[in-house]
């Protein structure tokens, strides 16, 4: 997640990832008490959103993708308390981010943080499958000062 760039005089909107395929993103709408124990930030799915989609992944831009891309179920807002480390993202899972993995490895397979999904015991394996990196990123745009 980044802030506003221009390029050649047209700004591109903030966004974040909501899922580990190319063009999987939503729009930034707003954000607020980031770093703090109520810490928000509101989406969007928008048509752009869609058709990059459709364009990246896909790759082939049709009225269907879009429509289908634009049906995707997805919260609109994700909220941490970045005090505990709980928090939601825009699939409505909850987390838990439990810091550094003291067993992190880089040259291995272990995982540079420990995320469990609530309820769990099992910390997330760092897999795409798991949802390591969308969870993470979206945990790191609440809360940026916990990492």
């Amino acid at each position: 997640m980044g802030t506003i760039l221009a390029f050649g005089g047209a700004a591109k909107a903030e966004t974040l990832y909501y899922g580990s395929r190319a063009g999987m993103e939503v729009t930034v709408v707003s954000k607020s008490n980031i770093g703090s124990t109520h810490a928000k930030i509101l989406t969007r799915h928008t048509k752009e959103n869609a058709t990059a989609f459709c364009r990246d992944y896909v790759q082939k831009v049709t009225p269907k993708c879009i429509a289908d891309e634009l049906k995707v179920e997805l919260q609109p807002e994700i909220s941490a308390n970045c005090k505990t480390g709980r928090f939601t993202t825009l699939y409505g899972q909850g987390y838990q981010f439990a810091g550094p993995n003291p067993q992190y490895d880089p040259t291995g397979t272990s995982t540079e943080y420990l995320l469990t999904e609530v309820g769990s015991q099992e910390p997330l394996d760092g897999s795409s499958a798991s949802g390591y990196d969308v969870a993470l990123d979206q945990f790191k745009a609440l809360c940026p000062n916990r990492m």
